[in-house]
């Protein structure tokens, strides 16, 4: 086989109290996928961003096409054939499409006058946009694309520069069904082209769909490889954590009260012709299953008093609970870990331990003087159960992986005792192991009587981790399903709104 296209060797970076790389190889030949997993905390974006010239390497040597070279910087890596599509996309939506494509890099025209070669850059990005099959107009305003055509105009923007490595950092976290598969294609139309793709996810279905060969991370070494007709989820899996995972979804049902959360005939802005009633009994796991827009997020949002609710009734324990103010939800034991962790759930300039106690202050306090060492005891305890990753309770929450982060947020509520815990997206962009442990947490919440309403996308932990699922369509319940009646085929019928199930309408 020829020279590979990208040669990393003895890759190593430290950071104050962490050693995040140690000695890391990564080779990727033309025209190759490569799929690069591990648990949180294990590297892949520290190793990444090296290649993408956002952080330099403290150790080891990069070759792109055989020269040795040096990366210090962003311009650097586009220069030498290198796109990164982050999984926080660097879009802005007041542009149009061609303006986003050509950021920063405008061709000029009219000598002295130095304007804007429009024509250019809108004649340059409709060829890179039909190149990936996506039919729209360069002028469209990125505020009316979906997430799925964001990341496209993204891929567009790293192949008008040539690129011939692509980065795709948790490219499919906010993607529907469908989406995803539409983004599959145009990986391996890429990949016919000769452009080779580094492709980072947790979702191993997906890494088993595309890879050509999988390279695991482990704690910041190389922990194996898996060529493609060796790639299974129990081999990748093992290698990730170093061990077979036996069980996932170790959740055990508690016996369910009667009494617990109910929610009766809510109305929300996003479908206001549509009523949502449900109950979560304490001690259960109720999962609100459904298509992307099918109105979710809106009900917990609502539930939280984030966003006003037209109409409708909530009750704990049989006691009214009212609605729009989440500072009275708060005060009754009602807690949210929103879909988006980074923007809504964490600040995350602060420190763990502020993040730990930001929801509870006033428990801190002495006098109107926050007293630290209170604080820090919390965090400490939290970090400890939690298991989090971290050299203290002073470390910036930015600095930690997605999965330390999720618990993070976890962590904020928890210390407060919740007594309805609603959870959106609760593993979204985390690894396997990190689920597991986030599942057993629910698990032990449930068992202490803790209502949990889950919202997820994710089929597989709709199915594993739930007592009852109730599925939404177009702002209403379509139905619940009780264990028995559980299966992938009952749960998407629903979602599209085919035939009514056995347990349809049995709140």
């Amino acid at each position: 086989m020829s020279l590979p296209f990208l040669s990393m060797r003895g890759i190593c970076k430290r950071f104050p109290g962490v050693v995040a790389l140690d000695k890391v190889d990564l080779s990727v030949w033309p025209g190759e996928v490569v799929t690069l997993i591990g648990e949180n905390g294990a590297g892949k974006s520290t190793l990444m961003k090296i290649l993408g010239g956002v952080c330099r390497p403290d150790e080891g040597t990069i070759h792109i096409a055989g020269s040795r070279v040096d990366i210090s910087s962003v311009a650097d890596a586009n220069r030498l054939g290198i796109g990164f599509v982050h999984q926080d996309l660097n879009s802005l939506d007041n542009l149009d499409v061609a303006g986003n494509v050509f950021l920063g890099r405008e061709p000029l025209t009219g000598g002295f006058l130095r304007l804007i070669d429009r024509r250019r850059i809108e004649g340059d990005t409709e060829a890179q946009l039909k190149r990936l099959g996506l039919a729209i107009a360069p002028r469209t305003l990125l505020s009316r694309l979906s997430i799925a055509q964001k990341q496209l105009v993204e891929i567009a923007k790293a192949l008008s520069m040539n690129a011939r490595i692509l980065i795709l950092d948790e490219p499919t976290s906010s993607l529907t069904l469908t989406e995803t598969e539409w983004l599959m294609s145009v990986i391996r139309g890429l990949r016919s082209q000769g452009i080779s793709v580094i492709y980072i996810s947790h979702r191993l279905g997906e890494v088993s769909e595309c890879a050509d060969r999988v390279v695991v991370l482990r704690d910041g070494r190389n922990a194996g490889e898996l060529d493609r007709e060796h790639i299974s989820h129990d081999s990748m899996v093992k290698l990730m954590v170093g061990r077979d995972l036996e069980v996932l979804f170790q959740h055990t049902a508690a016996t369910p009260r009667e009494s617990g959360f109910e929610v009766r005939n809510l109305r929300t802005a996003a479908h206001p012709n549509h009523r949502v009633s449900f109950a979560v009994r304490r001690g259960e796991i109720l999962c609100l299953a459904g298509l992307v827009g099918s109105g979710r997020t809106e009900v917990a949002r609502a539930i939280f008093g984030i966003e006003p609710a037209l109409e409708g009734e909530c009750f704990l324990d049989e006691e009214p609970v009212r609605l729009g103010r989440t500072d009275h939800a708060i005060r009754r034991g009602i807690y949210l870990i929103p879909e988006d962790r980074r923007r809504a759930g964490l600040v995350t300039q602060m420190n763990i331990r502020e993040n730990m106690t930001l929801a509870s202050l006033h428990r801190y306090a002495t006098a109107g003087l926050i007293r630290r060492s209170r604080e820090a005891r919390t965090a400490q305890a939290q970090v400890q159960t939690l298991r989090i990753k971290a050299p203290s309770v002073e470390t910036p929450v930015s600095s930690l992986s997605g999965g330390n982060q999720q618990k993070v947020a976890l962590g904020k509520w928890l210390s407060m005792r919740p007594n309805v815990l609603i959870l959106d997206e609760p593993t979204r962009g985390v690894d396997v192991g990190a689920k597991r442990e986030i599942y057993g947490l629910m698990g032990d919440l449930a068992l202490r009587n803790v209502a949990i309403l889950m919202i997820s996308s994710d089929m597989e932990e709709v199915l594993g981790v739930s007592d009852r699922i109730a599925v939404m369509r177009e702002g209403e319940i379509a139905g619940f399903l009780e264990p028995h009646e559980f299966s992938e085929e009952s749960v998407m019928c629903l979602a599209v709104g085919g035939k009514a199930m056995a347990g349809e309408r049995a709140g």
